[in-house]
């Protein structure tokens, strides 16, 4: 099946002088590359990594270059032109990207960068993109566990970090007390889960060391607890003890058991001891 606005290998069917014509394996529907973007000495049967999109007279044409953002993406996109019709983005084709102004959460302008998620629209079958991007986040719960790796995209500094956009389904944050190195807004960075909060917003560190840390205290802590006769253990143990007994600072002690609670494995009782889930 060919896709509007994903990469697929399609097989090439025939070739003429303008290009090829291409399809899937098995599938009669064609779609046409034009010979700028044919690679040289293909021949019938030869198979072509493309993307799909509608060009200028709304007819599907494949292409071999790369636009910014697919379907189902979000990214920071510049405006070329604004016309009654919405808002045009440059998304690296030639035909650029409209944004309708039922799409748009402000009044974009030409020459404005703006973060936009894009889609296929079901009514006109066009790829297009919206501002309105809250509404296709956070639709399904994330299914990530600690140490887990994962795209974000910077979306906005605030206080206390940076939201981003994670794996172009999830609301994450990165706090400022995490950050070894600057990150800036537009820029995607390779981060790791910390933990996934009851309301599915994501913790995220770029730090993988910190992320393995909390991962092999937790285990010393679940080790300890699971000895018959275990000595008990308290959030309120001094930090001497908790470095005699686990070998890590009091704080990364506090984190993993955190992690542990949040996780029902452990219990912390009013007096801050910490116990193994019935």
């Amino acid at each position: 099946m060919i896709e509007l606005g994903k990469y697929q290998t399609l097989e090439i069917r025939r070739i003429v002088d303008f290009g090829a014509y291409l399809c899937a394996p098995g599938e009669e529907a064609e779609v046409l590359i034009p010979g700028r973007y044919l690679p040289e000495n293909m021949k019938v049967g030869d198979t072509l990594e493309v993307f799909v999109y509608k060009d200028s007279e709304d007819r599907p044409i494949a292409t071999t270059e790369r636009p910014y953002a697919t379907v189902g993406e979000f990214a920071f996109l510049s405006v070329n032109a604004v016309n009654d019709t919405g808002a045009f983005l440059d998304w690296g084709l030639p035909k650029d990207l409209l944004v309708p102004y039922s799409e748009q959460r402000m009044r974009m302008r030409r020459g404005g960068i703006y973060l936009v998620y894009v889609y296929v629209d079901k009514a006109t079958g066009r790829i297009v993109a919206s501002t309105k991007t809250d509404k296709y986040l956070g639709n399904v719960f994330p299914d990530y566990k600690p140490g887990d790796r994962v795209q974000a995209l910077v979306v906005e500094h605030t206080d206390i970090g940076y939201k981003v956009i994670v794996d172009n389904l999830h609301k994450g944050m990165i706090y400022s007390n995490e950050l070894y190195r600057a990150i800036e807004i537009e820029e995607t960075v390779t981060a790791y889960v910390k933990q996934v909060r009851d309301d599915g917003k994501i913790d995220l560190t770029i730090n993988e060391k910190a992320v393995t840390r909390q991962g092999d205290v937790a285990e010393r802590i679940m080790a300890h607890l699971s000895k018959d006769n275990a000595a008990p253990i308290s959030e309120k143990m001094s930090p001497e003890l908790i470095e005699m007994a686990f070998h890590c600072s009091k704080k990364d002690f506090k984190k993993a058991v955190g992690h542990l609670y949040k996780e029902h494995k452990v219990m912390i009782a009013p007096d801050g001891t910490v116990s193994l889930t019935e």
